[in-house]
């Protein structure tokens, strides 16, 4: 029977050539369903039953179908990677198939690890297992815990073999976003003397995605202000559950404010501010604690990019705006984080000191704002037994800070009951940390995908405890401290 996926040609098609080539992937043999994401096809108003149990969507969606109609396309893009200008990446895995428009929304769909494309420089456009799961997964994860991201239909594979360090299996993920552009379409365009195509692509932008940036005095400047903003927002909310990226390139910042491309990122278990989740980061660029300072250099070089459309004193004058943003953004989600309904202007010193006194104590981040929950408002009183009980290091200077915030839960009157409410509403009590991941990984290479439909199912609703998900909720095991993630991952 013929596929039954409700695709139409993708709207990038109506620019010009010059964005973008067209593909054909290339087939796997025998592929099979390693997960379906039920939920989110319902979401894109699509019966699952229809989309999953017809072979030849499996066929489709892992890239092996005898013919694609409308035709894939790959787009092309450059970008800065660790801080250095690559003149020519694009799509080297991944196959736009096109566009859908169920639930409201214009959707596009994309094959990651289909083949080769002619961006694919020295690689073979393949993706494994491992890797695809971590994306299957963590997209769904970010998704569950309100943070704008690219999201996964489905993950298919193959027993074809592909090879990394070792043989491994190949797998492709249906990956779903309103666009894949990123910054690095824009430099793409800049560096290579195409000025003139500048504003097609940023008109595209605003006619799909941007309209209230029409009517601006300079609709250009408009849409950078709206990147921008939801770049500070994504960000703090990144920040705000401890979660890693990994490889901010200029490449992997998505147009639209995205969290896009899950390579080597990691949820913090014990908060450390200097943490890498990336192998391949050496030096450190993309910690923890750097990713608010490279999102406003990668912003820079997105606006450099704009310069043939907006005077350059006016990109400027917003770049200095991003700390400002950010941090009001981050300061919010914090203030909720902690509890707190009022706003001071010592809001952000507060915040500050607690994660300094947190420094160098390895305190599980995410269980730390779920047992801070407990904390009474009473001064002097010890601490909740299992809060304390995190701290594998020094608890002085927190038992200082826990003072202080106590004081100031008292001076806004705060309901211990109804403020512990509204934390674990808001501090997730489930993360898709490494180790869960290394798991279904191990299972899932046996055959065995099981894993990777529950821990989907409890990152679905990350906030509200469960005992079927109770083994999700404990802190890592001590081999969790040597899993190791790199851009191969």
């Amino acid at each position: 029977m013929p596929h039954t996926l409700p695709l139409t040609a993708p709207a990038v098609c109506s620019l010009p050539e010059t964005f973008y080539s067209r593909i054909r992937p290339e087939p796997l043999a025998q592929p099979y369903w390693v997960a379906q994401n039920h939920a989110l096809a319902a979401e894109m108003g699509l019966r699952p039953s229809e989309i999953f149990d017809n072979p030849d969507n499996l066929l489709y969606l892992a890239g092996s179908a005898p013919a694609y109609d409308p035709v894939p396309i790959a787009t092309v893009y450059s970008g800065h990677q660790f801080g250095v200008y690559v003149r020519q990446l694009g799509d080297g895995r991944a196959a736009l198939l096109g566009d859908s428009t169920g639930g409201g929304q214009r959707r596009e769909w994309q094959l990651k690890g289909a083949g080769k494309t002619p961006y694919s420089r020295f690689a073979d456009g393949r993706a494994v297992l491992r890797s695809s799961i971590r994306e299957y997964l963590c997209s769904e994860a970010m998704h569950g815990l309100g943070i704008a991201t690219t999201r996964a239909l489905a993950l298919t594979g193959s027993n074809d073999a592909v090879y990394r360090e070792e043989a491994e299996t190949a797998a492709v993920v249906t990956r779903i976003a309103p666009s894949f552009i990123r910054f690095g379409h824009f430099e793409y365009l800049y560096h290579t003397g195409q000025h003139h195509n500048l504003p097609v692509l940023a008109d595209f932008l605003i006619e799909h995605h941007f309209p209230e940036c029409r009517e601006a005095d300079n609709p250009y400047l408009a849409f950078f202000q709206t990147v921008s903003q939801r770049t500070a927002e994504l960000i703090a909310a990144w920040q705000s559950v401890g979660f890693c990226h990994g490889v901010m390139n200029t490449d992997n910042m998505s147009a639209l404010g995205l969290t896009i491309d899950y390579g080597p990122f990691g949820f913090l278990d014990h908060y450390d501010r200097r943490h890498v989740c990336n192998h391949s980061d050496s030096g450190g660029r993309y910690a923890y604690n750097e990713q608010p300072y490279v999102a406003h250099w990668n912003l820079s070089r997105f606006a450099s990019c704009l310069l043939p459309l907006v005077p350059e004193g006016a990109l400027i004058d917003e770049l200095e705006r991003f700390p400002e943003a950010f941090q009001t953004a981050y300061t919010a989600k914090m203030r909720a984080k902690i509890g707190l309904q009022t706003e001071e202007k010592t809001d952000g010193e507060l915040i500050g000191d607690m994660f300094a006194a947190l420094q160098g104590s390895k305190v599980d981040f995410t269980l730390f704002f779920r047992h801070l929950a407990n904390v009474g408002n009473t001064h002097g009183e010890p601490l909740p037994q299992d809060l304390a009980a995190l701290f594998q290091g020094p608890a002085d200077a927190f038992v200082h800070w826990i003072g202080r915030y106590r004081g100031r839960l008292r001076a806004e009157n705060s309901n211990p009951e109804t403020r512990a409410e509204r934390m674990n509403a808001v501090n997730p009590l489930y993360v898709l940390r490494n180790y869960l991941l290394e798991q279904a990984i191990e299972q899932a290479k046996n055959g065995d995908f099981r894993e990777i439909e529950r821990l989907h199912r409890c990152m679905q609703n990350p906030f509200e405890a469960r005992r079927e998900f109770a083994d999700f909720a404990e802190r890592p095991p001590e081999w969790a401290g040597g899993i190791c993630v790199s851009c191969s991952s």
